[in-house]
């Protein structure tokens, strides 16, 4: 009774143990796995056969340094680029068998950035890349960034340029940020991978990042401006202007599309009109309100914005 008992117990699991064995997979040890996983991979050196220049250019990049563990730490070329055995059995050839980093194969801005998302997705600046202007409209990370040039050697107006057409024209308006002489670079103020904030902008709203720099503006003050407290923008422009300390227009008309009523707030004030009426002093001529009121973002004094 108790040898049958055994062999009722023992057949089904040897049937079990033969059905792992000649099963797929089953039966492979770890090295088999990474070998199959390496399956058509070439190794760099063999890219380099016939890229030398690419392979020369990438070697000056951060991805070559092993210290960073990029590519180079892990499968080099094809890192990136995928196995290259195809593509070399074949011939060679943009595109054959391989993967490259541009449009013309039909391959979306979603597929290309997925690859450089593989590593760079942890990166600090990276976390907010899908509520990102760039991604919305479908800007893969190589319109920006060229994969095989060092980071030294590119320019960040030329890039950011190559889109923000209007913004270059801006400026090089007379009034503007010291952007061209280099003081300030569009990454101080944006951060082009992408953020919760309208413009992407790297601060919570406009007045915060104004203040980096303009700290004398942020106060306190006993007398605010209630514009200035509100948004910089409703005065300035951020980028250039054709009228001083980057106004968005005329200081007496920005003044008066909050201060238009039957007082001095809302008259012209000209060669032949002052504070009582006609032909009084020229003492108004090609002055503004800033002429009394220096203090346009506020003031400790109690009278507003009067400076004395």
């Amino acid at each position: 009774m108790k040898k049958k008992y055994i062999i009722s117990f023992l057949f089904p699991l040897g049937l079990l143990l033969l059905l792992l064995a000649f099963t797929p997979g089953m039966g492979d040890t770890k090295e088999t796995k990474e070998a199959d996983d390496k399956a058509g991979f070439i190794g760099g050196e063999t890219c380099k056969d016939c890229h030398e220049e690419q392979y020369k250019s990438y070697s000056r990049t951060a991805h070559f340094q092993k210290s960073v563990k990029g590519p180079q730490s892990q499968d080099a070329c094809e890192t990136c680029h995928g196995a290259g055995a195809a593509h070399v059995e074949k011939g060679g050839g943009r595109g054959v068998d391989i993967f490259t980093f541009d449009k013309k194969p039909g391959r979306s801005a979603d597929e290309m950035s997925a690859v450089c998302l593989k590593c760079h997705a942890k990166t600090a600046n990276m976390i907010n890349w899908d509520m990102g202007q760039h991604k919305k409209y479908d800007v893969p990370c190589t319109a920006c960034h060229t994969l095989h040039a060092p980071r030294s050697t590119v320019d960040q107006l030329t890039v950011c340029f190559q889109c923000h057409r209007d913004t270059k024209a801006q400026v090089s308006k007379q009034s503007r940020h010291p952007i061209l002489e280099g003081k300030v670079k569009c990454s101080d103020c944006h951060n082009v991978h992408g953020t919760l904030t309208k413009a992407m902008i790297k601060a919570e709203t406009t007045n915060l990042l104004c203040y980096t720099c303009h700290v004398d503006k942020r106060g306190p003050f006993i007398w605010v401006h209630p514009p200035a407290e509100e948004n910089c923008l409703i005065c300035h422009t951020p980028h250039g202007s054709r009228h001083e300390n980057l106004f968005a227009d005329r200081i007496h008309i920005i003044c008066q599309d909050c201060h238009d009523d039957n007082s001095h707030h809302g008259q012209a004030y000209d060669g032949t009109s002052g504070f009582g009426g006609v032909n009084q002093s020229n003492r108004f001529v090609a002055r503004a309100c800033v002429e009394c009121h220096h203090t346009m973002h506020g003031s400790v004094n109690f009278r507003r914005s009067f400076t004395r």
